[in-house]
C-alpha cells in the first residue's frame, strides 16, 4: 500500500480504561473528518488482561465509523510488532501479525517496533523475513500472504535501514515508512544521522513520533513546578531550563499565525517532509492537533525555529533502541 497520499497521521495512546471508549471514538471520528488517514498503534500497547487493547479499540472505532459513514474514507491502520526476546523466528513474527490483524480487523501497515541492532543484531533478519511474509513475499505461505498491505520500520539508523532495505528488496518487498523520534527538540535522526536524505533516496516516508516532545513544545510547562509527577518530571526538568529560546520563538510564531505552540511544532514537522503522529487522549487534544493542518509556516518562520532549536542547551534523550 503506497503512503504517498497519507497527508498526516494521528497516534492514539490510551490509558486503556473502558469508560473512555466513547470519548476515544469521538477522537477517532474527529480526526477522520478532518482528513487524517493514518492511525498508528502497537501490539505492546496494553499489558496484562488488557494486552492488545489499543489495537482492539482502534479496530472497533474503524468498524463503527464505517457503519455510520457513507463516504469511502481511506483509513490506514498501522501497528508496530515488538521484537520481544521470545520472538526470534520468522514464524513468531507471522503469528504476531496474524494476532494484530484479528484485533484490528485488518492490517494495512505492519512495522517492526524497534531495531535490535544495539543489543542482538541476529534477531532482526528472521523478524524482517516474517514481515515480508505478511506482505506477500514469494516465499510466503498462501495462508498469510498479503495479510498486510505494506511494511514499515521504527528506530532504524541509516546503516541498518540500508541493510534492511536490501534484505527485503530481495524478497520483492519495499519499505514504506520509517518512524523516528523527531521534533524541534529531537532533530538528531535528521541533522546528525541524515535519515531524511536516506529515506528520500530509497522512497521511504519518514514518520515523526513524539513531535511535541512529551508536551514540552505545547507551552503548558512554564516552570518545573508545572511538570507532571514521576519520571517525566525528572526527564523534562533537566531540559526545560535550557529550551527557553525555542519556546519563546514558538510562542512568537504561534501568535503571528494565530495558532497554538503545539500546532506550530506539528506544522514544522510537516514542513520538514515528515508525517507527525501526535498523541490524542481526548477530543480537545485531537482538535488542537488537527489545527496544524491546512496551512504552512513560511520559510522564514521555519528558519527561525531551526535556529532557536540549535540554540537549546539540551535536546530530548534519544530512544535507546535507535540504531545507526
Amino acid at each position: 500500500m503506497g503512503c504517498g497520499t497519507w497527508a498526516w497521521g494521528n497516534r492514539l495512546l490510551w490509558d486503556y480504561q473502558e469508560e473512555m471508549d466513547s470519548d476515544l471514538q469521538a477522537v477517532f471520528d474527529h480526526c477522520v473528518s478532518q482528513g487524517v488517514t493514518l492511525f498508528d498503534t502497537g501490539d505492546s500497547y496494553g499489558t496484562g488482561k488488557l494486552s492488545g487493547q489499543s489495537e482492539k479499540l482502534l479496530g472497533r472505532f474503524r468498524a463503527a465509523r464505517a457503519q455510520k459513514s457513507s463516504a469511502q474514507e481511506q483509513i490506514c491502520l498501522a501497528t508496530k510488532l515488538a521484537p520481544y526476546p521470545w520472538r526470534l523466528t520468522r514464524q513468531s513474527m507471522i503469528s504476531a501479525g496474524e494476532a494484530s490483524a484479528q484485533r484490528l480487523g485488518r492490517l494495512d501497515l505492519v512495522q517492526l517496533h524497534w531495531s535490535t541492532a544495539n543489543y542482538f543484531p541476529p534477531q532482526e533478519g528472521p523478524l524482517l523475513d516474517g514481515l515480508a511474509a505478511l506482505c506477500g513475499s514469494a516465499s510466503a505461505d498462501l495462508s498469510v500472504r498479503n495479510l498486510a498491505k505494506g511494511v514499515g520500520l521504527s528506530n532504524f539508523g541509516p546503516k541498518r535501514l540500508r541493510w534492511a532495505h536490501q534484505r527485503l528488496a530481495k524478497q520483492g518487498i519495499r519499505i514504506q515508512t520509517l518512524q523516528v523520534q523527531y521534533s524541534l527538540l529531537s532533530t538528531y535522526p535528521v541533522t546528525e544521522l541524515g535519515l531524511k536524505d536516506v529515506c528520500d533516496e530509497l522512497g521511504i516516508r519518514l514518520i515523526a513520533y513524539s513531535p511535541l516532545a512529551l508536551g514540552l513544545l505545547t507551552g503548558k510547562y512554564k516552570t518545573k513546578a508545572d511538570l507532571p509527577k514521576g519520571l517525566r518530571k525528572f526527564a523534562l526538568g533537566q531540559i526545560l531550563p535550557g529550551v527557553r529560546p525555542l519556546l519563546n520563538c514558538l510562542e512568537e510564531v504561534a501568535n503571528n499565525q494565530g495558532k497554538t505552540m503545539a500546532q506550530v511544532a506539528i506544522n514544522w514537522c510537516i514542513c520538514k517532509g515528515a508525517i507527525p503522529i501526535p498523541g490524542a487522549k481526548n477530543l480537545q487534544q485531537a482538535q488542537q492537533n488537527t489545527g496544524a493542518l491546512g496551512w504552512q509556516l513560511s520559510e522564514g518562520e521555519v528558519s527561525a525555529l531551526d535556529t532557536a532549536s540549535k540554540a537549546c542547551d539540551k535536546q530530548m534523550v534519544q530512544n535507546i533502541f535507535q540504531s545507526r
